[in-house]
């Protein structure tokens, strides 16, 4: 029987393409998926990962950025144009604004390394639910005890439901809709101030953000849902 990635059929035959020169570590990728995967495919350069998602049409790509061929930016960004395949990053990389780079290319999520295997099975498992829900075509969205409501617009909790304001809400919907994917600052800020060409997305989301993990985080400086990304942006953690 294959395992209950919770939201994505345990029925299906699952495929991912890792994009990686470093033997070793395809290893360490490759084992750690290969209870949730019927088929890993590796590739060393850009090319043929990008040649292997096209032919293969994966669940799931596995993404290094230090080719030897191509940059993962540019890997990721030609994927983009023609699949909307979750690609997660993994990178010995630490800087803010190359995080920020590769997300605003498309990119669904990424880990720096040395990771952990349980975190990356995690961060994959919370790209297939995604993946598998079609975001916004969920109504209604459960995490932890509330139910959010996408058409009725509503947060309830144990019956009570929650009261959020229209900058709250939108902000909430973007990331509960993009579950387990980072979002960059600029990102949440054009979704959420849509048009809006001037401010400081950054400052602007601190204080909001602050103001919803105060109504929906049992404990606002340890949140469970909204967690911070340093330097980059936020990702909701609906589902273990």
């Amino acid at each position: 029987m294959r395992p209950d990635l919770g939201g994505v059929s345990s029925g299906m035959q699952l495929l991912a393409v890792i994009i990686e020169d470093d033997a070793s570590i395809r290893r360490v990728e490759r084992n750690a998926l290969a209870a949730d995967f019927a088929r890993v495919t590796e590739t060393s350069t850009g090319s043929a990962g990008i040649d292997a998602v096209a032919s293969l049409q994966p669940d799931v790509v596995l993404l290094d950025l230090g080719l030897p061929d191509l940059e993962g930016v540019a890997v990721c960004r030609e994927i983009r144009k023609w699949s909307r395949v979750p690609i997660l990053v993994l990178s010995a990389r630490h800087r803010d604004d190359e995080k920020v780079e590769l997300l605003d290319a498309g990119a669904d999520d990424y880990m720096t390394k040395p990771f952990s295997t349980a975190e990356l099975k995690a961060r994959v498992r919370a790209l297939l639910r995604r993946s598998a829900a079609g975001a916004e075509e969920n109504q209604i969205i459960a995490f932890g005890p509330y139910t959010m409501d996408l058409v009725g617009r509503t947060l309830v909790r144990a019956g009570a439901n929650i009261h959020l304001t229209r900058i709250e809400w939108s902000l909430l919907r973007v990331l509960a809709t993009n579950a387990g994917k980072t979002l960059t600052h600029q990102q949440l800020f054009s979704a959420v101030w849509a048009g809006r060409r001037y401010g400081d997305a950054q400052q602007h989301l601190r204080v909001h953000v602050a103001n919803l993990r105060r109504k929906i985080e049992d404990d606002a400086l340890d949140p469970r849902f909204i967690v911070t990304e340093p330097g980059v942006g936020y990702r909701f953690v609906g589902a273990k």
